[in-house]
């Protein structure tokens, strides 16, 4: 289901971009793990970092 930003729970998909071009997973205290794009390290960053287009949360 879709979550707003403000109820985001570590476990959550962040999704990125008007175009959905990048998900991130949510890890709480408003950091994300991701690989900012091929080839490159998987990396922590602020879930703010880039335009947030929705967030999910998977189901259990």
């Amino acid at each position: 289901p879709h979550v707003a930003v403000e109820d985001m729970r570590p476990g959550d998909l962040i999704i990125y971009f008007d175009d959905a071009s990048h998900v991130a997973l949510y890890v709480g205290d408003g950091t994300i793990i991701h690989a900012p794009r091929p080839g490159r390290t998987v990396t922590l960053a602020g879930a703010g970092s880039m335009p947030i287009l929705g967030v999910v949360r998977p189901d259990a």
